[in-house]
């Protein structure tokens, strides 16, 4: 099949910027080198957008989330991540999550199917020299690709390590210590009917063992060269929290609030009471027999794993469908080398997509992917391209990624307030619908005035 454009990367990014093309009327060739021969050191499968960390694409709720406001503009411009996630998803509160196994095979469809996508399982090592061109690679980019972007960009890289959560076997989870809730009993329509997360309780002195077994517990060991290579805060390693303080966890993945223990329940307290400490699993797929752990991302090695977290009350016979692990990210300084449209500023056919170009989170970098596709569908059709409001979530995440952050202490973000320009003279109460509100209304504004491309 002869194509329009070429992307390379088959991941959230990738395969979103491709269902854009496709859908538009353009002939796209995916290239993603699972498959064919190589694997990174984080999936485990070929599947095309497979989920290698959580399987939550964080708040669902658009009137008072950053992240949840971006659902709703990415279903608003038919996002493929988004029509998958609605398949797969799982109980998860007010957040929303997947199975990733249907996810990904849901997005594998859809575009196996597609007319005019053409995947083929090929790595590719150098940027190619001629043609529109979208990278999404991810922060996973393979070694030789990664040199040659380097190469190309002037650029050195910048680099973060990324942990994984295990994965627990819902059949191993003791219920008779455990007790389903979500916090605050917050529901949404994928709300299992008593909760959705499966909650483990921990007395003060559990809570301070268990903390220092995250201090003195065997950990993954750096190379030289990857020493100075500095943690991203939204994915940060479990022991690398506890280390910030003895009660860092306690307000944080391990926080009790709005949990009340049914089995601490006296007449006093009849809906129970919160423990001292909780860790939190949510459900990992749609049979419900898989559950990860909860901000529990670490770079224990897999023995010291096991044995520190089966003293948690109520996995005490954990089986482990998954370990948690660890793994190196790479991205663009993009203030420098990228310009408003996501091009390479001395390589214009080329543009980036997705987590590489220095966002962070599943939804941030599917985000970007579909954008890169609707500005590579302006150019192939002689049309200029006009960017979304910066009042609204697209609009934000491209100002901060292609100009408005430091270059020189550019660091991966997940979309938040902070980056919407200030709402001046509202109640700090009232901000945050504010914030949805004016974006809900400028992204409609700028659809109804965007050029249709005909298919």
């Amino acid at each position: 099949m002869n194509h329009d454009i070429h992307i390379i990367g088959g991941g959230l990014a990738g395969s979103e910027a491709a269902w854009q093309l496709a859908q538009a009327g353009w002939q796209v060739r995916l290239s993603e080198m699972r498959g064919g021969g190589d694997m990174t050191p984080a999936h485990q499968t070929d599947g095309l957008a497979e989920l290698v960390c959580s399987n939550s694409f964080r708040s669902d709720d658009s009137d008072k989330n950053a992240v949840g406001l971006l659902h709703d503009e990415m279903r608003r411009l038919d996002s493929l991540i988004m029509r998958a996630g609605k398949i797969a998803r799982v109980p998860a509160g007010s957040a929303m999550a997947v199975d990733r196994d249907v996810f990904s095979a849901e997005v594998q469809r859809a575009l196996d199917e597609h007319p005019r996508v053409n995947v083929i399982r090929e790595r590719v090592d150098t940027l190619p020299a001629i043609g529109p061109t979208i990278i999404a690679t991810g922060p996973l980019t393979a070694q030789s690709l990664a040199q040659d972007i380097v190469k190309t960009t002037g650029q050195d890289r910048l680099a973060f390590f990324d942990a994984i959560a295990p994965i627990v076997h819902r059949e191993t989870i003791d219920m008779d210590i455990c007790w389903i809730q979500s916090r605050w009993n917050k529901r949404t329509e994928a709300s299992n009917e008593d909760g959705d997360y499966i909650n483990c309780p921990m007395t003060k002195e559990q809570y301070l063992a268990f903390h220092q077994g995250l201090m003195d517990g065997e950990k993954t060991e750096f190379r030289e060269w990857e020493r100075d290579t500095p943690y991203f805060d939204g994915c940060m390693p479990i022991e690398v929290m506890a280390a910030r303080g003895v009660d860092t966890l306690r307000f944080g993945p391990m926080k009790p609030v709005g949990l009340d223990n049914p089995r601490d329940a006296t007449p006093e307290f009849p809906q129970g009471r919160w423990p001292h400490a909780v860790v939190q699993l949510r459900q990992d797929n749609k049979l419900g027999t898989l559950w990860n752990m909860v901000g529990f991302q670490t770079k224990l090695k897999y023995g010291a794993q096991i044995e520190l977290f089966r003293t948690i009350p109520g996995l005490q016979n954990a089986e482990f469908a998954r370990l948690g692990g660890l793994h190196r990210n790479t991205f663009l300084n993009s203030p420098i080398v990228l310009d408003r449209e996501l091009r390479l500023k001395n390589a214009s056919h080329i543009r980036f997509a997705g987590q590489v170009t220095g966002c962070e989170g599943y939804v941030e970098s599917a985000a970007i992917g579909l954008m890169a596709g609707l500005m590579a569908v302006s150019e192939l059709s002689g049309r200029r391209w006009k960017a979304p409001p910066r009042t609204c979530a697209f609009g934000a995440l491209l100002a901060h990624i292609t100009g408005d952050a430091e270059a020189e202490t550019f660091q991966p973000m997940n979309v938040n307030f902070g980056l919407f320009p200030p709402l001046l003279k509202v109640k700090k109460k009232q901000r945050k619908e504010a914030y949805t509100s004016r974006a809900k209304a400028d992204l409609g504004k700028w659809l109804s005035e965007r050029e249709l491309v005909p298919a």
